[in-house]
């Protein structure tokens, strides 16, 4: 071996033992809530969080565990005998059985994202090692289905742990056991190992102590007002938990009836409103629209004290009154994203129960009415976290968004955050510029009192799908009231808002519905422009009682779902009007152009 090579080989070593502890420290550190409460949220990758579900009141099958002991000795000793041949000189055997790991990618060996370099295949010991691997995998994921939980929540976090634990323990994840990451080393002499330090060390530095913030796109490639949240516009109003902004027409005649955007207040508004070419808001402009948005501050402990119902106050309730007001117009068509919708949703129905006529339409896009499905978020929230999460919050006065952040990217750990975290550390890359995964890291606070009144009330209490469950006001609410039009959008591949618990939404309200879904995820199922729109949608007509018995008699149509929902809401819309320019109410002047300036706040500056 030459000196290179071992002064290569040398600084791997050292560098591996720092790192991985460093790594180590900062992905499973804990969080005390408070001093002496006595309780702490476990680490993202902390087994113990696991250890715990499997000392509750679980049964075990043991004829199942059996044949799966037995499986998994058989294939140890598959693999010992491949390996024994491999180092002999025989060819390796290529390995097509289904293994299933959990990853985002196709449960194969062959599927697997993570192992498509060569020698995953080609080289004895990183072949054995990937077996290995995925062997391991495969009996953990299968001892969980042995047992039989009492309670069905506890049994779906046990495999959403063991999903976390097993991807965490990926050769992947590691610099000695990646062929990608030793070729690297090779090459650059050890210098991307070096950047790669740098890169962790400037991200731990730009994170909460609760989690660990990872850069997911070039933080230097976009700049709100100029290449995102572009299109021109005013705010015409602000108070603290909102700056309203009315976009200036592209037509000079549009519908006379506007179109007010709620979007989650947990992100910033600018998803929807990305470059030219995929932003929804000029979209709904060059199809003859009076768009209107709600742009959210940034929080801090200030605002510790503000509600669920504060930002339905002085929220979607304000901006609805200031819009009637600027267009001279009794009614606006509300649209929320997310939990925008769900906002939405309790505005109209607390609208309608004091005879409150204001909203033509409603739009829920990837929305949750009835929170009995909540997804793999909902495993967050079990009985002994949700206090954590709670009392994090009245520490700080705020729930920090850099969790929120982490959290929704570990719903996707392998395409969301390990990739990362190989090529950032490992490879030493810095990441490319993407318009969504910037905003992804654009992350926004949630005030105290907020959070947790709506976790209450929504994922942990579910009062919303339950008539007078939520009273505001001494009035209750009831979803059921809602007797305008709706539009219910989903994707059919949505981890955050499953579109068969969206679906059930249509049950609850009581005007005309029309449910649509669209292809891919939460963000680019949503975010699919007219034109140039790579990703389909399907439309059924009819509302029958089952989500799966909606998508069996769904027609398949090719391209964005936009026109459709263009059209659908022109009904609600009345006739074409001169066009309203921004800011020309003497009652409402304009206060600055758009994107205005809450939207600025980032929270790692």
């Amino acid at each position: 071996m030459g000196t290179d090579e071992s002064e290569v080989l040398a600084y791997i070593e050292k560098y591996a033992t720092v790192f991985n502890a460093l790594a180590k420290e900062v992905l499973t550190r804990t969080n005390k809530t408070a001093e002496g409460a006595g309780a702490t949220a476990p680490g993202m990758f902390d087994p113990q969080k696991l250890a715990s579900l499997l000392n509750g009141d679980i049964k075990v099958d043991s004829n199942k565990l059996i044949q799966q002991q037995m499986q998994y000795m058989q294939k140890q000793a598959d693999l010992w005998q491949q390996a024994s041949k491999a180092m002999m000189g025989q060819a390796l055997a290529a390995n097509a059985e289904t293994i299933d790991t959990g990853a985002t990618a196709p449960k194969t060996t062959s599927g697997d994202r993570r192992f498509e370099h060569s020698d995953w295949e080609d080289n004895p010991v990183f072949h054995y090692i990937k077996e290995s691997y995925l062997v391991n995998s495969d009996m953990l994921n299968n001892m969980i289905d042995t047992l039989e939980f009492s309670d069905e929540k506890a049994a779906k976090q046990a495999k959403f742990f063991t999903r976390q634990y097993i991807n965490s323990l990926a050769p992947t994840n590691f610099i000695l056991t990646n062929p990608e990451v030793c070729e690297e080393v090779i090459k650059s002499k050890g210098e991307n190992l070096v950047k790669g330090m740098q890169n962790f060390l400037e991200d731990l530095e730009k994170s909460p102590l609760e989690a660990f913030k990872m850069r997911q796109s070039d933080s230097n490639a976009f700049t709100l007002g100029e290449n995102l949240a572009n299109t021109p516009g005013k705010v015409i109003f602000q108070n603290e938990l909102i700056q309203l902004i009315h976009y200036t027409p592209t037509q000079e005649k549009h519908y006379q009836i506007p179109i007010l955007i709620t979007p989650p207040f947990i992100n910033k508004y600018y998803v929807l409103d990305l470059d030219e070419k995929k932003s929804m808001v000029r979209g709904l402009l060059n199809a003859g629209y009076c768009v209107f948005m709600i742009s959210w501050v940034n929080p801090t402990s200030e605002l510790a004290d503000y509600d669920f119902t504060d930002y339905m106050r002085k929220g979607s309730l304000a901006a609805i009154e200031i819009i009637k007001a600027i267009t001279k117009q009794k009614q606006v068509n509300l649209t929320g994203f997310c939990v925008g919708g769900t906002l939405c949703s309790m505005t109209a129905a607390y609208l309608r129960a004091i005879g409150d006529e204001s909203i033509a339409s409603l739009t829920f896009l990837t929305t949750l009415l009835d929170f009995s499905e909540p997804g793999e978020v909902g495993n967050y929230f079990s009985e002994d976290m949700l206090p954590i999460v709670e009392k994090n919050a009245e520490n700080n006065g705020v729930f920090d968004g850099r969790i929120t952040g982490m959290s929704f990217s570990l719903l996707r750990e392998n395409s969301l955050f390990w990739s990362f975290f190989i090529e950032n550390y490992l490879k030493g890359k810095d990441p490319a510029p993407f318009d969504i995964l910037y905003w992804n890291s654009d992350a926004t606070n949630i005030p105290s009192a907020c959070l947790k009144q709506y976790l209450r009330t929504t994922y942990w209490e579910n009062k919303l799908k339950d008539p007078g469950a939520l009273v505001i006001d001494d009035i209750p609410i009831d979803l059921g009231n809602i007797d305008m039009p709706s539009y219910f959008l989903s994707t059919i591949a949505d981890h955050i808002v499953l579109w068969q618990g969206a679906y059930e939404g249509t049950k609850i309200v009581a005007g005309d519905c029309r449910f649509v879904l669209a292809g891919s995820g939460h963000l680019a199922g949503v975010i699919n422009p007219t034109e140039g729109g790579k990703y389909p949608h399907w439309i059924n007509d009819e509302l029958p009682d089952s989500a799966q018995d909606w998508l069996e008699g769904a027609k398949e149509h090719k391209g964005s779902w936009w026109p459709d929902w263009h059209q659908w809401m022109q009904s609600a819309s009345g006739h074409k009007i001169n066009a309203l320019q921004p800011g020309k109410s003497k009652r409402y002047p304009a206060i600055m152009d758009a994107p205005g300036d809450y939207v600025l706040k980032r929270l790692d500056e």
